[in-house]
């Protein structure tokens, strides 16, 4: 009796000489799943939408702040040009700029062709006209456009989309649904749906019943169409502030993202000329404001100088009171300039920032000296002091409205000049095609499909259920008498049967090897066999040999008829029994009937004699299976079944008795019973140690000795350990 080691299954492991066995054997479905992979990705790539780039390149420039009295900057002695470069990126991609792109290039209105499913795009690209027997259909082709000059909607019905479709003559319909609606004339202004669309088309060249969908997008979406396939960055190295800005815009439409490229462009420089023009503007209309109000200051101070001469007759200043007026316009000119000045700091920085700082102690000092010239002219007489005071209010106040009107013909000139500070270095032009890329994407389908492939066939190999090798027969308590490889002259044998009423067909053995080929490799593996049960029979109760399985198509009829035929070939008188009262086909391979057999035979209707049927093959006769019987058990069972085997045991040297798989229905077990010798056919890489144990086990308890099992249909290019595997239920009726 084996030991437990003997009968437990051995250690699972990864064989990789089994799994690269495996690649190789299916090697063919390999290429042909790789290669029908790499036309996919080739079909893919062509039919892809093909995605174009366009990019401009645009320049921003230092500049410093407009200021009505000068640069700020000089005054405090700090250089402060504006060069953010961050914000001008952050402009360029606003809904500012991005919404009058929309407006300059009409981007809100979607104009979509009904293509063909999957290859509509390919033929509109490619420029394919439009096939005789396609005619009426809605699909647009290669050789088919349309114009729209004019396509107004109601803020409403924005994001609806209206389909045109092409009429006769010169007509056109508003589809409503699957029905025609409206009809329009091309060339001409059209109103719709009681005004909630104004259409003009220009021209529509399709043939009758083609159809394009008409769409304005909410401004929002528009904008965000652009803003997706906008991408605007600095040029130049880590940590450098070049001012260069690349922009880059991305599309199927190559005519229509340089366009878009273009407008972006043009709308950055627009914007950024009108912020300059409109800072010389504020500054311009302040001045303007300041003006009349200086005017009437000075006409006040020439009216109360007159006055006051007038009054004393005249009043002659010494030199002294001459230099302090000079000094006076002087120091109250630069006083009223640093007060505008800082009116404009005050708005760029916080008081406490260096620049602001410098100004105020600028201004301070002005006012010191301010109060010293006060202090000198306090010693002069008191007329001198007051004409003084009435000519100084004149000068000073005329200084600044001459200075004024000078800084407003200034601020008029610049502002008509004003250029800004960008320039567009390259205009937009179209970069080539990024997408897709043909050689990459067949590349990826190709890798895939080898992956996958692989991946299926080495993940099959690993979940595999069957025995691979005769040790794994061994390891479940059983001798394996012969290993038989799998024999392709056989399959040619073998032909379909399909009875009635049964979805599926089953194969069927019909011709025998032994005499069509007695050179094929698997019956020499059976001569081995024949040779064992000779010394095996020798020891038996009897010459009475079953074959049986653990499941249905494993070849037991093809081990069975075969070796009958080499045993007799050998000089043996052999006789072959179907004991498969079900579905027992032996008669196919001898181009028998099934009637006349054992069934007859034990139903009393047909003698010994009636049922013994020559097989064409010299000393080799067979008995087949009979009618379908609806009790083949029972018929098993009775004594004369017994008799019987026993009076063709001494008719015969060998007696074959080929029975049903013994998990599937009990008649093994009834028939073992009588033979001496009992064989288990088992199938390479289908049934499982699992299932070679429950029909050992089976047998075993019916009283039935195993002497041994056969290991048919072995791949010969497989080798491998084999593994644990699970028993399936089985139907045999």
């Amino acid at each position: 009796m084996p030991d437990a080691a003997q009968n437990s299954p051995p250690e699972e492991t990864i064989d990789l000489s089994r799994l690269f066995g495996a690649l190789f054997r299916k090697k063919w479905l390999i290429i042909g799943v790789t290669a029908l992979f790499a036309f996919i990705g080739i079909v893919h790539g062509m039919l892809a939408t093909p995605i174009y780039r366009a990019d401009a390149l645009v320049q921003v420039e230092r500049r410093s702040t407009v200021s009505p009295f000068g640069n700020v900057d000089n005054v405090t002695g700090v250089g402060s040009e504006e060069f953010n470069t961050s914000a001008e990126l952050q402009i360029l991609q606003s809904r500012m700029v991005l919404g009058q792109v929309v407006d300059r290039v009409g981007s809100d209105l979607i104009i979509s062709p009904v293509e063909l499913p999957l290859i509509g795009n390919f033929v509109l690209r490619q420029g394919i006209p439009r096939p005789d027997f396609m005619n009426g259909y809605p699909h647009i082709w290669g050789n088919e456009s349309i114009n729209v000059a004019r396509f107004n909607t109601q803020d409403s019905s924005r994001g609806r989309s209206f389909v045109v479709e092409r009429g006769p003559s010169d007509t056109y319909y508003i589809m409503q649904g699957d029905s025609r609606g409206e009809t329009g004339t091309i060339g001409q202004p059209e109103v719709f749906l009681d005004g909630e669309l104004e259409l003009t088309i220009e021209s529509f060249d399709a043939t009758e019943g083609a159809q394009y969908v008409l769409t304005r997008q909410h401004r929002t979406s528009a904008i965000g169409g652009i803003a997706s396939r906008l991408q605007v960055a600095e040029v130049g190295g880590a940590g450098t502030t070049t001012g260069m800005i690349r922009l880059m815009m991305f599309g199927d439409d190559p005519n229509e993202i340089t366009r878009s490229l273009d407008a972006v462009a043009q709308t950055f420089l627009t914007q950024n000329i009108e912020r300059q023009s409109e800072q010389a503007q504020q500054s311009l209309q302040f001045l303007q404001r300041q003006a009349p109000e200086l005017r009437e200051q000075l006409d006040l101070a020439e009216q109360n100088l007159n006055d006051y001469r007038a009054n004393l007759d005249s009043v002659d200043l010494s030199s002294e009171a001459q230099a302090a007026i000079q000094r006076y316009i002087e120091l109250d000119t630069r006083l009223d300039e640093l007060e505008f000045q800082e009116a404009e700091l005050a708005q760029r920085f916080t008081s406490s920032h260096p620049n602001y700082q410098a100004l105020l102690r600028q201004r301070r000092q002005i006012e010191r000296d301010l109060q010293e010239l006060n202090a000198r002219v306090n010693e002069l007489p008191a007329a001198q002091q007051e004409v003084l005071r009435r000519t100084r209010d004149v000068e000073v106040t005329q200084a600044i409205y001459v200075n004024i009107l000078n800084k407003v013909q200034e601020l008029e000139v610049a502002r008509a000049g004003t250029i800004g500070n960008i320039r567009i270095i390259d205009s937009a032009v179209l970069n080539g095609q990024v997408a897709p890329n043909v050689v990459r994407i067949f590349l990826l389908y190709t890798i895939l499909g080898i992956l996958l492939i692989i991946g299926y066939i080495v993940l099959k190999e690993l979940l595999k259920r069957g025995i691979e090798s005769p040790e794994q027969i061994e390891s479940a308590g059983l001798t394996v008498y012969a290993t038989v490889p799998q024999s392709s002259a056989q399959r040619k044998l073998n032909r379909e049967l399909k009875r009635r009423g049964q979805k599926s067909s089953k194969s069927v053995v019909s011709g025998v090897l032994a005499q069509k080929d007695p050179m094929d490799l698997s019956l020499e593996s059976l001569r081995g066999l024949r040779t064992s049960l000779h010394f095996t029979m020798m020891d038996g109760r009897n010459n009475r040999i079953m074959l049986t399985g653990p499941s249905p198509g494993v070849g037991k009829s093809f081990i069975s008829i075969n070796l009958g035929a080499i045993s007799a070939m050998a000089g043996k008188k052999v006789l072959i029994i179907d004991a498969d009262l079900r579905k027992g086909n032996l008669h196919h391979a001898f181009g028998q009937t099934s009637t006349g057999g054992l069934v007859e035979l034990l139903s009393d209707e047909l003698t010994l004699e009636d049922i013994i049927k020559s097989t064409g093959i010299p000393q080799y006769d067979v008995i087949t299976r009979g009618v379908a019987a609806n009790n083949p058990s029972e018929l098993l069972m009775r004594t004369g079944f017994e008799l019987v085997l026993e009076d063709l045991s001494t008719m015969y040297d060998m007696v074959i008795v080929d029975t049903p798989p013994v998990l599937a229905v009990t008649d093994a077990c009834v028939a073992g019973k009588h033979c001496g010798t009992t064989l288990l056919v088992t199938r390479f890489d289908q049934n499982s140690v699992r299932e070679i144990q429950m029909a050992k086990k089976r047998l075993e308890g019916s009283g039935i000795e195993i002497q041994g099992a056969i290991l048919n249909g072995v791949k010969i290019s497989s080798r491998g350990a084999s593994g644990y595997y699970g028993y399936g239920t089985y139907k045999y009726q």
